[in-house]
């Protein structure tokens, strides 16, 4: 507010200088035109600083908006990366059914060690926040599963997920992956 004051101030010693440069030349004293002169200064300097708290708002709003797209940015960074790996996953996942399901020799060291590099794979992907869409008896969510065909199972199965035909995924609670599933109707 003094900032203001002291404009106003400057702008009424101003009109004042003009009247007494009038006044000492020997004419009349625009007393009207000098009023009217400050009034649109004033009109003039309140407008200017109401656009420049304008501007200082959208710039911080601005600024706000960047940082908060940088930090999702860093929070999401390696999704292409997790997402392209999931594949693998779902090949573990099938290695080790088919190993538990055949009569091979040396069978129990072969699924012994299938088992160890998946556990540990999915130990990186937890330690990444990276983790699987629970379906098994879960109610039918579009953000989460991705209905691929639906199965008549009874009232009390509807909208239920029956099956999951692929493993859902979420890098945080971004989902990367839909889970594929069958929906009870």
């Amino acid at each position: 507010m003094a900032k203001k004051e002291h404009k106003e101030k400057e702008l009424q010693d101003g009109a004042e200088r003009l009247q007494d440069a009038t006044l000492q030349d020997g004419a009349e004293a625009p007393v009207e035109e000098g009023v009217d002169e400050v009034e649109a200064l004033k009109e003039r300097v309140a407008e200017l600083e109401d656009k420049n708290l304008r501007m200082m708002a959208e710039f911080d709003n601005y600024r706000k908006r960047t940082n908060k797209e940088k930090l999702d940015l860093m929070a999401t960074a390696g999704e292409r990366i997790f997402k392209d790996m999931l594949p693998l996953v779902d090949d573990f996942e099938r290695a080790l059914a088919s190993i538990n399901g055949a009569n091979i020799d040396n069978g129990d060291a072969l699924l012994n060690g299938v088992q160890l590099i998946y556990q540990k794979f999915i130990a990186f992907l937890a330690a990444n926040d990276v983790h699987a869409i629970e379906t098994e008896g879960a109610d039918f969510n579009t953000d989460e599963h991705e209905a691929v065909t639906t199965f008549a199972a009874g009232e009390d199965k509807k909208g239920k997920v029956i099956d999951c035909t692929q493993k859902g995924y979420k890098l945080g609670e971004k989902v990367i992956r839909f889970a594929k599933v069958v929906v009870g109707e």
